[in-house]
């Protein structure tokens, strides 16, 4: 059984119920998985577009996202960044400099978890997550139909 562990960006398009990965999702159930880092990018987003409007129908709308997505992280096994993600983390950033810029720290949390745990890490972020050595990628928003 592989781990195909969900980047934010996929569970971002899964949540707006994207057609290949909503099937990719339902026939290979659990071993689809999510990181505690994806549920924080996806917490901090919330929190910022719920703060930063004033209108009740958008407030609304937004609470109903933020619900729905609570709900999934109920479906979906969580996995953590645990003290072997940490040390993977730590090696990944000291072997491979490049990887140590700022704007990739989530990501590279991500694959740590990716590699520790064995799991294909799906994105569209191909760019970032192919420079991680060892590290397994598959997109699945471009799979035909």
């Amino acid at each position: 059984m592989s781990l195909w562990l969900l980047d934010t960006d996929h569970v971002s398009l899964l949540l707006e119920r994207h057609p290949q990965i909503s099937r990719q999702v339902a026939n290979l159930g659990a071993e689809v998985v999510i990181s505690i880092v994806t549920v924080q990018e996806l917490f901090n987003g919330w929190v910022v577009r719920i703060n930063g409007t004033q209108k009740v129908e958008d407030v609304v709308r937004l609470y109903g996202k933020l619900n729905r997505t609570v709900a999934l992280f109920g479906r979906v096994r969580v996995l953590d960044f645990d003290e072997k993600a940490g040390e993977t983390f730590q090696r990944l950033l000291k072997e491979n400099p490049t990887l140590s810029k700022q704007r990739l720290q989530k990501d590279m949390r991500i694959a740590a978890i990716g590699l520790v745990n064995d799991a294909v890490v799906v994105t569209r972020n191909y760019r970032d997550f192919s420079q991680v050595p060892g590290l397994k990628i598959a997109d699945w928003s471009r799979l035909d139909g």
